[in-house]
């Protein structure tokens, strides 16, 4: 055995394919995984130890002190979920292993410091400021005007995201548990998102949708779906911006998920603001387009990474286009589901080619992000057109029906996955 690589793994299903990025047979190959993940850590695990959640720093690092004490020292230790980088890098710095600590982390997750650097760079974004309290909101609100955005500067999944409409909003600012805030201006543009990978000095592959509904919306019990954009003159638009925003960020290597305001200017040209950037391959559905659609690994990337080799991705000469949908439960997790339906369309260009829709009886349970929600989808086309119009018909079309659940319910059977 050469050497020990413990993997913060988080995933029920296969969103990253370990196996295929690391040699579980030369190499003691440990996992920290919760139990709800723990069936699909690769059956080559050198040793697997469950904790609570893989955001819980203390409860990680016991778990690997324990695997240090069987395999030794970790050379590095891999987390791809946006959610475990922070654990990660407190816990490399503790042990002195190599890999991205947490002051070299902070530009991708703390959302004050990242504006600040895409700011000076000369990218336009809303105005914005750091929050630490309900009067700051207030004071930035007095200077900019209503409506504003207030969020986690650390924060995930849409989690916490509050509008300030009118000054009546203002007084729940003060109900909120401390936690280090960024106050931004509202921008009521289009959020589009851009996914690929930064080799240092130029774009690797990527690709840029257009959300359909907002993640935020999702947060309030709407569907959320994206497409891939075809529009050339926008996507030179987004390849230049990208390009601006990911060598601000860093001049080394890393596998980014882009989010940006898109608006209108003069003569119908697209002008772009930056909204956030994240060390990681996109959530939701958007590892599975890239290797389903595309035949790109984004999860093998940033595993490379993570171990400290170059990553390298093919170019396609010709993308097709991928979408995604994801449509909550209809009450609040945890839930049983009770019945699912989606018809079949008359069209089969319609139809998503891939659904993980709960089993009838599953427990959907509550730990949030986009994995663990009432149903997901995947979809391919030969335009935005095609694609968009298949999942609009999904959204529409798609019946869920679940039953509240006590909270310390069990997980049900697992997930049913269709492949069309």
């Amino acid at each position: 055995m050469n050497r020990h690589v413990v993997v913060l793994h988080r995933w029920r299903d296969r969103h990253a394919r370990y196996e295929d990025y690391l040699d579980h047979r030369t190499h003691h190959v440990s996992y920290v995984t919760t139990a709800l993940a723990q069936d699909s850590v690769p059956a080559e695990a050198a040793a697997v130890v469950v904790v609570p959640a893989t955001d819980d720093t203390a409860a990680v690092w016991r778990a690997v002190t324990e695997l240090r004490a069987r395999f030794g020292p970790p050379a590095r230790l891999i987390a791809l979920n946006e959610g475990d980088l922070d654990t990660a890098a407190a816990v490399r710095e503790r042990l002195g292993c190599a890999g991205q600590t947490p002051a070299e982390l902070a530009r991708y997750r703390d959302k004050l410091t990242m504006n600040r650097i895409v700011a000076e760079a000369g990218v336009p974004t809303p105005r914005f400021a750091d929050a630490p309290d309900a009067q700051a909101v207030r004071a930035f609100a007095d200077r900019h005007g209503l409506p504003v955005v207030v969020k986690p500067r650390r924060g995930t999944a849409s989690r916490g995201v509050i509008r300030v409409a009118s000054a009546a909003d203002l007084p729940q600012l003060t109900a909120l548990p401390p936690e280090p805030r960024l106050v931004q201006e509202y921008c009521p543009d289009d959020i589009v998102h851009i996914d690929g990978l930064w080799t240092g000095d130029r774009l690797g592959p990527w690709r840029a949708s257009r959300y359909v509904n907002t993640c935020v919306d999702f947060t309030q019990g709407q569907a959320l779906g994206s497409v891939e954009i075809d529009d050339p003159e926008l996507l030179a638009a987004l390849g230049e911006f990208t390009a601006t925003v990911a060598g601000a960020l860093s001049n080394e290597a890393w596998v980014f998920h882009l989010e940006a305001f898109v608006g209108t200017g003069p003569a119908g040209r697209p002008v772009i603001r930056f909204l956030e950037a994240g060390y990681r391959v996109g959530g939701a559905e958007i590892p599975f387009v890239w290797r389903e659609v595309h035949g790109i690994d984004l999860m093998r990337a940033a595993a490379d990474i993570q171990l400290g080799r170059a990553p390298d991705l093919p170019v396609p000469e010709r993308w097709r286009t991928g979408g995604w949908l994801l449509v909550p439960s209809p009450v609040p997790a945890p839930c049983r589901v009770v019945s699912h339906e989606l018809p079949a369309p008359q069209d089969p260009a319609e139809a998503p080619y891939a659904a993980v829709v709960p089993a009838v009886g599953q427990v959907i349970p509550r730990v949030g992000g986009y994995e663990h929600v009432g149903a997901r989808f995947r979809f391919r086309g030969d335009s935005s057109g095609e694609v968009e119009k298949a999942v609009l018909r999904t959204a529409a079309q798609f019946r869920l029906e679940c039953a509240p659940q006590p909270e310390n319910t069990g997980g049900g059977r697992p997930a049913c996955g269709l492949d069309r």
